[in-house]
């Protein structure tokens, strides 16, 4: 199997890291690690590891930035089977054995996906990173996937496994699109890869205030909205059936003017009386219990409170009117 690994100016973590891959159980593993113009001692790092294990070979970017040191990675893979790992992360000594073991059991057509937990080397991890923490965990627990799939990146970019043939079916990292693990994600439910989800920690995660997911202007608005509107207009949308959205908070306002620039007709719903009966974008507001006078909707439930979404997903059991496949959290 191949592991592939864009590297920059993680000096201070990058031994920690190869040590933990090096420390596998599974020991049939390529590690394609590809420096991105580092301006530390990351360079040096790698060619020590490299004379240490063949297994460990080393490559420089033509280009800068994370998708063109991935793309440059991938085309020296060699394995079967392909796994992402981040320079400044850490593996547990099990993780492949694990990978492998179950994505043998169903072969080709399948990703294998895990759970994670972050750390940090002083302090305490975010609040935000637990609770995106604990719902990914919970996710590959109950292998909910491709149903919470609009609501966050469901499979972390280190932690699947695919066969290389299912990876290039999916455009593997060719797209130069940001989040790349998210876009990634919608690829492979697009394709209809059944995700196997692994009810064990299988990266663990470092979390530091440089990391990219903080500083780059992409990641910035962590909604996503544009990336995630895109993708259910194009898998999931179908204009023959109603379209309701949920929530008339600011994710309700910025997911509404989205939906009218693809010129859609939506019925708007909330449960904030200050709202109900007023007139948004030119849109009437109702109240949600105007659901069940629509026949068969699609409804998008853009609502930012966890105490929130988990009444609504009861209040649409109770009803025993919308199966999960069409109903999808965009927040």
């Amino acid at each position: 199997m191949s592991i592939v690994m864009a590297v920059k100016d993680t000096e201070p973590y990058l031994p920690e890291c190869l040590e933990s891959i090096l420390a596998q159980t599974y020991p049939n593993w390529e590690l394609i690690a590809v420096n991105d113009h580092s301006t530390d001692a990351t360079p040096d790092i790698l060619r020590e590891y490299a004379t240490k294990d063949e297994r460990i070979r080393v490559y420089n970017s033509d280009r800068p930035k994370l998708i063109p040191t991935l793309q440059k990675a991938h085309g020296h893979c060699r394995g079967t089977l392909i796994n992402r790992m981040d320079s400044d992360d850490i593996m547990p000594e099990y993780k492949l054995q694990v990978m492998v073991q179950e994505w043998q059991k169903h072969g080709k057509g399948t990703i294998v996906a895990g759970g994670t937990k972050h750390f940090v080397d002083e302090g305490e991890v975010g609040e935000g990173f637990l609770r995106y923490e604990n719902w990914l965990n919970d996710v590959a627990r109950e292998s909910r996937h491709y149903e919470e799939i609009y609501q966050e990146c469901v499979i972390p970019s280190h932690c699947w496994l695919i066969h290389r043939d299912d990876f290039n079916a999916v455009g593997a990292f060719d797209p130069e699109v940001y989040p790349e693990d998210y876009d990634l994600c919608f690829r492979f439910y697009q394709e209809r890869l059944k995700v196997i989800g692994v009810d064990r920690i299988l990266h663990y995660w470092r979390d530091r205030s440089d990391r990219i997911s903080r500083t780059w202007d992409c990641y910035k608005d962590n909604r996503y909205f544009e990336l995630k509107i895109r993708y259910f207009y194009e898998l999931d949308r179908d204009k023959s059936r109603p379209l309701v959205l949920w929530g008339a908070g600011k994710n309700g306002k910025d997911m509404a003017r989205l939906l009218k620039k693809h010129k859609d007709v939506f019925h708007w719903v909330c449960d904030n009386e200050k709202k109900i009966g007023k007139h948004i974008y030119g849109v009437y507001m109702n109240h949600f219990s105007i659901l069940s006078e629509l026949q068969n909707p699609q409804i998008m439930i853009v609502v930012s409170s966890p105490d929130d979404r988990v009444a609504i997903r009861q209040q649409l059991r109770d009803w025993n009117k919308q199966p999960a496949t069409d109903f999808w959290f965009f927040a």
